[in-house]
């Protein structure tokens, strides 16, 4: 307890960051529960929760601390992708050719292992407490903000309008902004308004302060750019088709007659990831932070742009090597007839690399900066919230693109016609499809860049680099 000007007040702990070295604890619970559910379940309720709770470790008020949050992402997801290779390859291996019992066991085993780890960092972990629905809070603006629309903004609302913030509260103090101004009448004290005696509002349904309304903004900035993560989605969902491509090509080995299993190729993505994570985050960004003088290297909105600038590549280099599949195989003989799906064309399935490299570049930029955008841009009570962003956009992706194929059935068969996904490629049009699919991209690409341009940085009262306030300004991408 401390004495001000009479008044007592209960001193705030901070909390003992112990950042990388509750890393071996975080990461290892993923890295073990990822081989462990891999095949047998999707366990994605946790992820937003385990991505917050991991960044939390870290301190943000030291420049370590910020670099170990920069990096945090990119290890997570590399450890993830790592997960999802082996399981996809030796685990689903086990249990398709050796034992349903031992492929089963496996993954009992490495569960219990991620329990373990998870259970033994306990007494170093950070934990921040929960402070109230962020749901309810972004209602209460927005209906205290219609009620008001009425009224007019003083002069100078910056020390006019109502701004309590609490003691207890772990969110960062942020400052005032004239965007998205309707919001600021929340926080407009009226002759009705009632303050408590700690200078908190009576009925949060009435008023709310600056810091609120500033919190409720972070949050309507972020939809814009999640609209085009979405579209950005639908290019790794149409991505399964790598696989059906496979199938009708030559996958036998070099100089063998092993052939590669065709839902394999798939797997030549993550690991251009899982090379491509760690030279970007060792080599890669510490250049870029001499020229930037950003600990990230480059903005979190340029990185979300390369990724989108990258499955627009994707997708036209896949239109290209399906073309040339499908000529080879109505013009050169065929390797051999598959039923139902047609001629195996004679050209060799390592042309499918560059398209899946392309994939696993464009999820090096663009997943991992989603992560990183939303914990960044979400108040501090919300990044749990903010984090299943990326699976609900995945999930409304999903059904976008299942609706896009449905179209495209509908829509592109005429006559008697194979429609451009016909089940035998060799009578389809896939490299249209994909053309189309790049199109699409191309297009949320243009409007990404436009909110990128209206988008502001979320920035706090304490921030004094020039540099931060500038990109917070004008919405640097």
């Amino acid at each position: 307890m401390e004495k001000k000007n009479g008044v007592k007040a209960l001193a705030k702990k901070e909390p003992n960051y112990r950042g990388i070295k509750a890393m071996p604890f975080v990461i290892g619970n993923e890295t073990f529960e990822k081989l462990g559910t891999i095949g047998t379940s999707t366990n994605l309720g946790i992820r937003p929760c385990n991505l917050a709770f991991g960044a939390d470790q870290f301190d943000p008020g030291t420049d370590s601390g910020k670099r170990g949050i920069n990096s945090f992402f990119n290890w997570y997801y590399f450890t993830f992708t790592f997960a999802m290779m082996v399981s996809l390859t030796v685990i689903v291996y086990v249990q398709s050719s050796i034992s349903w019992a031992i492929g089963l066991g496996i993954p009992t085993f490495l569960m219990f292992l991620s329990c373990v780890f998870f259970f033994i960092g306990t007494r170093i972990y950070v934990v921040v407490p929960p402070q109230g629905s962020p749901l309810t809070s972004v209602v209460q603006t927005v209906t205290v903000a219609v009620k008001k629309r009425r009224l007019e903004l003083p002069e100078l609302p910056e020390a006019a309008l109502f701004n309590h913030v609490p003691e207890d509260s772990i969110n960062s103090r942020l400052a005032y902004s004239d965007q998205l101004r309707f919001l600021n009448k929340a926080a407009i004290l009226t002759s009705e308004d009632k303050i408590n005696s700690d200078g908190s509002a009576s009925d949060p349904w009435n008023l709310r302060s600056v810091q609120q309304v500033e919190e409720i903004k972070c949050v309507v900035r972020v939809i814009p750019i999640w609209i085009a993560c979405i579209v950005y989605f639908i290019f790794l969902v149409v991505q399964s088709y790598t696989v059906l491509q496979a199938l009708q090509v030559d996958r036998r080995l070099a100089g063998t007659s092993f052939k590669i299993p065709a839902a394999s190729y798939t797997v030549l993505s993550m690991l251009t990831l899982t090379i491509w994570i760690p030279i970007y985050d060792r080599v890669l960004v510490p250049l870029l932070r001499r020229v930037t003088r950003k600990d990230e290297g480059i903005t979190l909105l340029q990185r979300l742009g390369i990724g989108l600038v990258f499955a627009i590549l994707t997708m036209f280099v896949s239109g290209l090597v399906e073309n040339r599949r499908r000529i080879l195989a109505l013009t050169e003989p065929t390797l051999s007839f598959e039923p139902r799906k047609g001629a195996v064309s004679s050209m060799s399935g390592n042309w499918l690399i560059p398209q899946l490299a392309l994939a696993g570049m464009s999820e090096a930029f663009c997943m991992i900066g989603q992560y990183e955008f939303y914990y960044k841009q979400f108040p501090e009570n919300m990044r749990s919230f903010g984090g299943s962003f990326v699976f609900m956009g995945y999930a409304a992706a999903s059904y976008l693109g299942s609706l896009l194929i449905l179209v495209v059935h509908n829509t592109t068969q005429v006559g008697g016609d194979e429609n451009w996904l016909a089940e035998d490629l060799n009578k389809g049009r896939l490299d249209y499809f994909y053309y189309l699919v790049g199109v699409l991209e191309a297009l949320n690409l243009g409007y990404f860049l436009i909110c990128s341009k209206w988008f502001k940085y979320k920035r706090s009262e304490t921030m004094d680099v020039a540099m931060e306030k500038i990109d917070a300004q004008k919405g640097v991408v």
